[in-house]
């Protein structure tokens, strides 16, 4: 029988001396391995833990269940957040209305990037927008996540290092490795008709495309936020207010690299 993974955490009321040699100790006893183990948010551990045992799991869980001081709050096959949380010792913020809106500040770049790495990592038509005011590291943040993937990235528009802004697209471009990249400000407010065909041509293709101030883009265009899979938003500290209010169809001072 093959291994399985899977994620306890547990909320710590006591901290007493041994506690974690304690469970740690018994998860050898019952031959379930510790793959990672870390503290998640304020006074709770997480642990990725592997067994081929559905019931040496199911005794473990009973018997934690008796153990002074803690209390079991997840044990469940182990999301994505999850494994990020113990990577990272915190989860990622999600907004309590909209489930697929994510939010980071800049501090938490190492977090942002390993999230949309395993994003990137999807061979299918996925469509991520991104959110942030200029120069916090949307960008950069992609390319990174897109090394971590073991992705090629394509920017069909961009002002990264120059303004970019793409017509066509090479074959090698067309093998569904890639990660597309699109500004949606410059795409939409500053770019030529023949682009925005190739933009409409790379948003059919069955791969991951990555769009920037995705509001302006759905603003000025014919697609919806409902058409995105994930949106998360980057900001400089946790009160930033992203805002385009001076951005207006022509305006072409608006820093937005």
């Amino acid at each position: 029988m093959e291994a399985k993974e899977w994620y306890l955490e547990y909320e710590i009321h006591k901290n007493r001396p041994g506690l974690l040699g304690d469970i740690s100790s018994l998860l050898g006893m019952l031959s379930i391995n510790i793959v990672t183990i870390n503290g998640v948010e304020d006074r709770r551990r997480g642990m990725l833990i592997r067994s081929k045992s559905d019931d040496q799991l199911e005794r473990f869980k009973a018997i934690l269940d008796t153990v002074e001081n803690i209390t079991v709050r997840k044990f469940r096959e182990p999301r994505l957040r999850d494994r990020l949380a113990v990577m990272h010792g915190r989860y990622i913020e999600r907004d309590a209305d909209d489930k697929k809106t994510f939010r980071f500040v800049r501090k938490e770049l190492g977090l942002l990037v390993d999230f949309m790495a395993e994003l990137f990592k999807k061979d299918r038509h996925f469509l991520i927008g991104i959110r942030g005011m200029p120069r916090v590291g949307k960008t950069e943040s992609l390319v990174a996540a897109s090394v971590c993937a073991n992705k090629r990235w394509s920017f069909i528009s961009s002002t990264l290092l120059r303004q970019t802004v793409r017509s066509q697209l090479a074959d090698d471009e067309l093998d569904g490795e890639h990660v597309y990249i699109i500004d949606g400000i410059v795409t939409m407010m500053r770019a030529s008709e023949k682009h925005r065909m190739l933009v409409d041509e790379v948003m059919r293709l069955p791969a991951v495309k990555v769009v920037e101030h995705p509001d302006i883009f759905v603003r000025e265009s014919g697609y919806s936020l409902k058409d995105f899979d994930c949106i998360i938003e980057l900001r400089n500290e946790e009160n930033e207010e992203i805002s385009y209010d001076i951005v207006d169809t022509g305006f072409s001072s608006f820093d937005i690299s």
